[in-house]
C-alpha cells in the first residue's frame, strides 16, 4: 500500500504532523484576533459608558436603560446622537431628564416618519 503524503505549494510532500502544527498555529492566530477584536469592542463600551455618566444625570441614564430595554437599537442610535452632541458642546452637561425627554421625543418624531405604513386594497 501507498501512503499518502500532502503536498505543499512547491509539490514537496508534507510529513502530516507538519500540517498539524501548521493548522495550529493557524487556529492559534484566529483565536488571538477574535480575543482583540473582543476586547476593542468591550473597550469602546466601557469609554462610552463613561461618556454617558458624564453627560446624562441619574435620572436620564435611568431613562436610557428603561429604553435600552424595550427598544435596543434606538436606544444605540441615542447614545451615539448624544455623544456627537456632547463632543460638538451643543448639549448642556449634565443633561437633565426632562432635556432628555425633549431629545427623544424628536428622535422619536423623526424615526416615526421613516415607519409609515400604508394598505391599499383592491
Amino acid at each position: 500500500m501507498k501512503s499518502q503524503l500532502l503536498l505543499n505549494i512547491k509539490g514537496i510532500p508534507m510529513d502530516p504532523e507538519e500540517i498539524k502544527r501548521r493548522k495550529l498555529l493557524e487556529l492559534q492566530k484566529k483565536l488571538a484576533e477574535q480575543q482583540e477584536q473582543e476586547e476593542a469592542l468591550i473597550e469602546a463600551e466601557l469609554q462610552k459608558r463613561s461618556l454617558l455618566r458624564k453627560i446624562l444625570t441619574p435620572e436620564a441614564r435611568e431613562r436610557l436603560e428603561r429604553i435600552r430595554l424595550a427598544r435596543p437599537e434606538f436606544a444605540e442610535a441615542v447614545e451615539i446622537q448624544l455623544i456627537q452632541l456632547a463632543q460638538l458642546g451643543r448639549l448642556p452637561i449634565p443633561l437633565k431628564d426632562s432635556e432628555f425627554k425633549a431629545i427623544l421625543e424628536r428622535l422619536s418624531a423623526m424615526s416615526k416618519k421613516k415607519r409609515d405604513i400604508k394598505i391599499i386594497r383592491k
